[in-house]
């Protein structure tokens, strides 16, 4: 099997985000909306970003998956993801789901610099702060609106 043509079985740790398909309405430190879905194929889930944060307008995606650079045998432990802005950032991160807690490191896995959100029983709203260093961060909140 060649590199295009290699299928691989669901990841679990991956296939955990599927709670995150949809649209939400995000409220907190930032405002505006959010939408998730999968690629084809399920190895990567996209997230479009439309929100205002400190009166400016964040418009971008966000690729979430496991990394595996061309010719890797193995993909990356950690699930990744990296955002791009309409200003032309780029930010990378690494998410964590267990149970209902959502863990979103800015970097790197155990950086200073984190959102921790738990789902709602109805699995309809995600709450919790953003953290950074030196006591910088806020609350954020995301709906389920579609």
């Amino acid at each position: 099997m060649t590199e295009y043509t290699r299928t691989a079985t669901p990841d679990p740790a991956l296939s955990a985000l599927d709670r995150l398909v949809g649209t939400w309405k995000v409220g907190g430190g930032a405002e505006g909306t959010v939408t998730f879905r999968w690629m084809p194929g399920r190895h990567f889930l996209v997230q479009d970003v439309r929100l205002v944060q400190h009166g400016q307008e964040i418009t971008g995606m966000e690729v979430i998956g496991r990394e595996r650079p061309f010719g890797a045998e193995e993909p990356s432990a950690d699930i990744r993801s990296r955002f791009y802005d309409a200003q032309g950032n780029t930010f990378d991160y690494v998410y964590e789901l267990e149970g209902d807690t959502l863990i979103i490191w800015a970097g790197e896995k155990g950086s200073p610099a984190f959102y921790e959100g738990t789902f709602s029983p109805d699995g309809d709203t995600v709450s919790g702060p953003w953290t950074y260093p030196g006591g910088g961060g806020y609350e954020s909140s995301m709906t389920r609106i579609g």
